[in-house]
């Protein structure tokens, strides 16, 4: 018998496929981190297009920021972060997770500086509230993340009055209306949907049908839960802005998203659509995100990203 026919021969030849698999899948595993690695600073603008302001209506920029999660030392994000100033946009739009790490929010204020100068409106996320966590990747496959018991509180009063007198208004479970370009926009916020913290506070009196200025009723929101979506849509939203997803932040060419981190079906989790509720429809887009939180610094066929949404005239 050869000694590949011996039966101890066969226990070898199986043990040495097992550690030549092993190593495959580790090298393959160590590329994937590499190239996550990358990635998640491949920072990127996406450009949409919409038709929905009044007729007669001049052209608006929209910059539509979500999911920073900052982190002390991030001197490329930063540096992109300021480099989005020259797109001059006529508005900002923060939809909250600013921050990955208890000591981010001047660095972070420094980094938004340009932008401050722009009108602005911003809501939370829980990661403004509490700082990220180390947690099994795997979990988010058995649904939305939950908080922590002992969660680590973050200084968001400091980050928000930060915003606040910069001029950016908060929309923290509040409306208000703000004139742009001869448009006014009717803005309605809520806290984050993630922790349950939503409570809906219309719109501001004296919207469309009650005055003869162009209107447009935007609202904006973090997390974007069914039932939130449903909420505006039906209450007559033009546009709902939203973030939270990471766009699955771990996707696979093709297909896409495996997660959404929320009850939005994972085709949504990333881009601009419509939503349908009640036999209402309003366009919603979520953003993909510029960051990861600080304990999964990888973003694989998902690169992070700003939206520049330039609003027209319907047609």
């Amino acid at each position: 018998m050869t000694a590949q026919g011996h039966p101890a021969g066969r226990v070898r030849d199986f043990g040495r496929g097992l550690a030549v698999t092993a190593a495959v899948g580790a090298a393959a595993g160590a590329a994937a981190a590499a190239y996550g690695w990358w990635e998640k600073d491949q920072f990127t603008l996406r450009e949409e297009l919409l038709p929905i302001l009044p007729a007669g209506s001049g052209p608006m920029r929209v910059l539509h920021l979500s999911d920073i999660h900052f982190v002390p030392g991030q001197s490329k994000k930063a540096a992109w972060l300021q480099s989005l100033a020259d797109v001059k946009p006529d508005l900002v739009v923060n939809t909250g997770d600013n921050l990955s790490h208890p000591k981010a929010i001047d660095p972070l204020l420094e980094a938004l500086r340009p932008l401050l100068a722009f009108p602005g409106v911003f809501v939370p996320g829980s990661n403004d509230y509490y700082a990220p966590t180390l947690k099994n990747p795997l979990s988010y496959f058995q649904g939305p993340s939950r908080l922590r018991k002992d969660p680590i509180k973050l200084d968001w009063p400091r980050l928000r009055s930060g915003f606040g007198m910069s001029g950016w208004i908060d929309l923290t479970n509040r409306h208000q209306s703000v004139p742009l370009n001869g448009v006014r926009l009717d803005f309605s916020g809520v806290d984050d949907p993630h922790l349950k913290r939503e409570r809906y506070a219309g719109w501001p009196r004296g919207t469309a049908g009650q005055d003869k200025r162009p209107h447009l009723r935007v609202a904006v929101i973090h997390a974007p839960y069914q039932r939130v979506l449903d909420h505006f849509t039906e209450a007559d939203a033009d546009l709902i802005l939203a973030g939270h997803t990471h766009g699955g932040q771990v996707c696979i060419p093709g297909y896409g998203a495996l997660v959404a981190n929320c009850d939005l079906p994972t085709w949504r989790a990333r881009g601009l659509n419509d939503w349908e509720s009640n036999g209402r429809t309003t366009p919603v887009n979520v953003s993909g995100g510029i960051g990861t939180s600080r304990f999964a610094p990888v973003r694989i066929a998902c690169r992070p990203e700003a939206v520049l949404l330039t609003l027209t005239p319907r047609v």
